[in-house]
């Protein structure tokens, strides 16, 4: 026990020190668990042959992430992605598989060894991918949602490719298995349908496949009601584990991807009510276990070999990120993924994946692939994982600043007319402000950075122009001298605030009304120099407060003269609030004053509705009378 609990303490400890350094220097979270396991595997030697194992346990974050990743989808939306899925995600399979066979076999391998290692290498890290997108906030852009098609129909893909590389063995492995014995059982493992005949084979997966729909549509939310009235968390998350754990058990037992059969049973329960709090319950777990996946990746690099077979093994890693790219790059064109997007799109799935150390450990264990070879193959994979999180370092500081500064200088769109307002950015706030201006015959001139919202604009008849608003000469071509307003609606807050200053500054007497994402984005634009601001979310907030106070039987005159005494108040309090942070020193001093003049300004707002809720009572008493 005491050694379980050594081992526990180092990875951990590992993980604590490398990972938030490797994050303070920009090189992300994936890498830092990487460096752990290098640093505390081939280098100090600290941890060693328990590693394969505890990588067979980790990997199972990979099954909880692909859970989580369903949850968050819609059989709606699946359908919607189905192009995506089939056309951009299986030619990327097809197309990367043939062409690194055919590289496997001209480099000397049997046909057979090199397709095997091409169906290997056509699938990508779904855990490191997935993971850097959401911390790099990629995930909504183009060229990220392009990518987890991609991988969502290479974890689809895993299914044939298991059933397939049975087919490969050869004879000559065959017949030396005993001499893999040892190595096969360490993933030996129970199943429901070995021997079965083809037919009935089918019948199992099929079988299983509805049981998980069946059991996740039906019987899931009896089973959640019944745990949640029992008011213990603990249990709670003991079912979701249950659940999960359950599925992927089931899956491994018919030879399915218990990935695939968790994503499945996420999508079942997309809209169940109970949705949010199986993320909140299953999200530690995933996390910490995903980063041990990569800790033992990194852990598990065999120096000996690396240094042996080096130019090799470099080599070979090269090659296969090389030919992927590529092969992305130009899907990346057919299906139309612009600018950076393209990029992100190729660089991102470039590597091969966690399921690559599953597929070469199932070829050994068919005698698909002989051991020496498997072992230079599985430090092809953790190499190209470990270089991964360079390539999406190389896109940050590198490619994607150039390729801003190319996009600036030619891309944008020639903005020919002026309008009496100017509003910078049409996403969901841009668009009511200039329906409103439009629907009351007010001319405007919409620009925003985003080209896949500006064609969304223009989808449904609305004139927009793709551009960035903080450069001058696009202000000058949608006539900023002329215009009596500019609103500012863009979502990055640092160029909010320095569009405001530049716009104030150049021209002063354009009135500009900007978007505040919070109290100190409204300060900061307030200081740069805008008119009006509105918080994004206060009036909305403000509404739903009066309308809850009409549901708990305030009338509703009453619940609007409440709503407005608390607009006033605060209004009233709000440059004295930012008085204090504008003037404000460094330090706890401020901090003390600001919070002093917050809550005073809640007692006022407290005193104000007691003084409403007076003159509203009697109001009330004579409506009733009445």
């Amino acid at each position: 026990m005491t050694g379980y609990f050594i081992q526990a303490f180092i990875y951990l400890a590992a993980a604590v020190v490398m990972v938030p350094l490797a994050k303070r220097l920009g090189l992300g979270s994936v890498l830092g668990y990487l460096i752990a396991g290098v640093l505390i595997g081939p280098v100090a030697g600290i941890v060693g042959k328990e590693t394969v194992t505890i990588q067979h346990f980790a990997e199972f974050g990979v099954v909880m992430m692909l859970f989580l990743v369903g949850l968050e989808l819609h059989p709606q939306m699946l359908w919607k992605m189905r192009h995506r899925l089939l056309g951009l995600g299986g030619l990327q399979v097809i197309t990367s598989a043939l062409l690194l066979a055919f590289i496997a076999w001209l480099l000397g391998q049997p046909l057979s060894i090199a397709v095997a290692i091409g169906l290997v290498f056509s699938l990508s890290s779904t855990a490191i991918v997935l993971q850097t997108l959401n911390e790099k906030g990629l995930t909504k852009t183009e060229g990220g949602q392009n990518a987890f098609s991609v991988l969502l129909m290479q974890d689809i893909a895993v299914i044939p490719i298991l059933a397939f590389i049975p087919v490969l063995a050869l004879p000559e492995l065959m017949s030396a298995a005993q001499a893999l014995q040892t190595t096969a059982e360490h993933h030996e493992t129970l199943s429901l349908v070995a021997g079965l005949p083809t037919w009935a084979y089918a019948g199992a997966i099929f079988a299983s496949i509805a049981g998980v729909v069946v059991i996740g549509h039906y019987l899931s939310r009896p089973l959640f009601h019944y745990v949640a009235n029992s008011g213990l968390r603990e249990i709670f998350v003991a079912t979701a584990l249950l659940l999960v754990i359950g599925i992927a058990t089931l899956m491994s037992l018919v030879g399915l991807s218990p990935a695939l059969g968790t994503f499945l049973a996420g999508v079942v329960l997309a809209n169940s009510e109970f949705r949010h709090e199986l993320e909140s319950n299953i999200e530690p777990f995933k996390g910490l276990l995903l980063g041990l996946f990569f800790i033992t990746v990194g852990a598990g690099i065999n120096f000996a070999i690396l240094s042996e077979h080096l130019l090799l093994i470099l080599s070979l890693t090269l090659t296969v990120m090389l030919v992927k790219a590529a092969v992305l790059w130009g899907l990346a064109m057919v299906f139309k993924i612009h600018n950076s997007d393209r990029w992100l799109f190729a660089l991102s799935l470039s590597q091969a994946g966690e399921f690559g150390f599953v597929l070469l450990s199932y070829a050994l264990q068919n005698h698909v692939i002989p051991p020496e070879t498997v072992s230079l193959l599985q430090l092809v994979v953790a190499l190209s994982m470990f270089l991964t999180p360079t390539l999406f370092i190389l896109y940050d500081k590198v490619i994607l600043p150039r390729y801003q500064h190319t996009t600036n200088q030619q891309g944008y769109d020639e903005i020919d007319e002026h309008g009496q307002v100017i509003i910078a950015g049409i996403g969901r706030f841009g668009q009511i402000v200039n329906r409103l201006l439009i629907a009351n015959g007010v001319h405007t001139v919409v620009m925003d950075l985003d080209a896949t919202q500006v064609e969304s604009m223009r989808r449904i008849q609305v004139k927009a122009y793709f551009g960035d608003a903080t450069r001058p000469e696009l202000l000058h071509t949608a006539g900023i001298e002329q215009a009596a307003l500019l609103v500012v609606a863009i979502d990055d807050r640092e160029n909010a605030k320095a569009l405001v200053q530049a716009v104030k500054l150049s021209h002063p007497g354009v009135t500009v009304l900007a978007r505040a994402f919070d109290r100190g984005h409204h300060y900061e634009l307030k200081h740069a120099g805008a008119d009006v601001i509105v918080s994004e979310t206060y009036h909305s907030a403000l509404d739903l407060g009066a309308q809850a106070l009409t549901c708990l039987g305030f009338a509703s005159e009453i619940a609007a003269q409440k709503k407005q005494a608390f607009w006033e108040t605060e209004q009233a309090a709000s440059e004295r609030l930012y008085d204090t942070w504008q003037h404000g020193s460094d330090g706890q001093q401020y901090d003390h004053d600001f919070r002093k003049l917050f809550i005073q300004t809640e007692e006022a707002i407290k005193a104000a509705m007691q003084a409403g809720h007076t003159s509203g009572q009697s109001s009330d008493n004579v409506t009733k009378q009445g």
